[in-house]
């Protein structure tokens, strides 16, 4: 009989709950304050509030927009931070249609309906989009092709690509490398790394740590690890049966009745990358 890996100190944090636990719950600003002034360092953030995650969908018949956290500083800018575990196709169209919600809804901050606050999108991905470079931070914005002058800067999108931090935990290492390694290793980690005693890694070692999680997130967490295990299963059979000439349409079919069931596509995503 298969026995089921104990959870060592670390949760994974990547995963579901999990993330919005670790970043988006009363209590955990500071530590979300700290990694957006390393995301965005020429900013000064004051407070941060949460906001609503669940925006209306205008499109009939459409499941309303949710993102992972969100929140507002005292100036009325607002923050979006998504997790990606798996790349899906048009990814980054995916990404300016679910901040154009968080931009409609800032129009009425402004003097008048266009002057809003600036907004700030935050993917963080468990994965390389950017496959042959030690970069880990992109930015992107609006800008005239040639002068580089600002269309505007209201909009900014903002990515964290965590599996290229090849440079992590060396002295030439930035703290968004750290923070990257930490992110995708921490379930694996018997202790936090030397050199990570900044508040920012304290904040994110202490919120993963099994050890605080109250009883019920715990049985949560035992109730996820067995549910992966048998994902992982699941899809390491559909992708035996897959190699065989015919029947990838197996591997799809037992995907979609993995979303029927009701398992989230971060779930589904992480026991696909992890086999």
């Amino acid at each position: 009989m298969e026995t089921m890996k104990s959870p060592g100190r670390y949760a994974r944090i990547l995963l579901d709950y999990r993330f919005k636990r670790t970043f988006g719950t009363e209590g955990r600003q500071q530590l979300l304050k700290l990694f957006l002034e390393e995301l965005i360092p020429e900013r000064k953030i004051a407070d941060l509030k949460y906001a609503p995650q669940e925006h209306i969908n205008p499109f009939p018949d459409d499941k309303g927009i949710r993102v992972d956290v969100e929140c507002t500083d005292t100036d009325g800018t607002r923050f979006v931070v998504e997790m990606q575990l798996a790349y899906q196709d048009f990814f980054y169209e995916r990404a300016l249609f679910n901040s154009s919600f968080a931009i409609q809804e800032q129009m009425e901050s402004g003097e008048s309906v266009y002057d809003f606050p600036a907004v700030y999108f935050i993917g963080i991905l468990d994965f390389s989009i950017h496959k042959d470079t030690d970069r880990v931070l992109f930015r992107y914005d609006l800008r005239e092709r040639e002068s580089l002058e600002y269309m505007t800067d209201r909009i900014q999108y903002i990515f964290l690509e965590l599996t290229n931090c090849r440079r992590a935990l060396t002295p030439e290492a930035t703290v968004l490398e750290n923070f990257c390694y930490a992110l995708h290793n921490m379930e694996n980690l018997p202790d936090r790394p030397a050199g990570l005693e900044a508040e920012l890694f304290r904040l994110l070692f202490e919120s993963a740590e099994i050890a605080t999680f109250t009883p019920q997130e715990k049985i949560k967490l035992e109730f996820d690890m067995r549910t992966e295990r048998d994902l992982k299963n699941q899809i390491a059979y559909a992708k035996k049966e897959g190699r065989e000439e015919g029947r990838e349409e197996e591997r799809i079919r037992i995907v979609e009745n993995l979303r029927k069931l009701g398992i989230s596509e971060e779930k589904i995503a992480s026991a696909i990358e992890a086999k």
